[in-house]
């Protein structure tokens, strides 16, 4: 993916430690488990711009993933410490694309990189809609 961060993207890393219960019987990181490492990243990084996810609810919306992907270069396993990078655009737009890359802390070996794709949803309509203004502030203000 080689997304380098710059003025035109938001970027925060989000240590995590490798649980057991995240491995397989290989002792590896089970592959689906990255989406949730993403998941975490991605929270961070929009509580870290001054708007968690609580927020964004409390005002009558939702952020549903639309698409997601990931490729996997090798497997964390049990106890490592590994870093998810998350970059999305400072384009304020109804449709978030966020990417991540997950590496092991100590050496920066990419472990695996992915993309989520979330959409704007009104909670009372179900709907798409626009991205509302506590967003469009909080992206402005970061």
């Amino acid at each position: 993916m080689n997304n380098q961060p710059n003025s035109e993207t938001i970027e925060h890393v989000t240590h995590l430690r490798v649980r057991y219960a995240d491995t397989d019987q290989m002792g590896m990181v089970y592959y689906a488990k990255y989406f949730e490492y993403f998941e975490v990243a991605r929270t961070e990084m929009l509580r870290a711009c001054g708007l968690p996810y609580a927020e964004i609810e409390a005002a009558g919306f939702w952020l549903p993933v639309s698409e997601a992907s990931a490729k996997y270069y090798r497997s964390a396993r049990y106890d490592d410490v590994i870093h998810v990078t998350a970059r999305m655009p400072r384009m304020v737009s109804p449709r978030l694309e966020i990417v991540y890359e997950a590496c092991l802390d100590g050496t920066d070996e990419l472990l695996a990189e992915g993309t989520t794709t979330l959409v704007f949803v009104s909670s009372k309509t179900g709907k798409p809609t626009r991205p509302p203004q506590i967003y469009r502030e909080a992206i402005q203000r970061y």
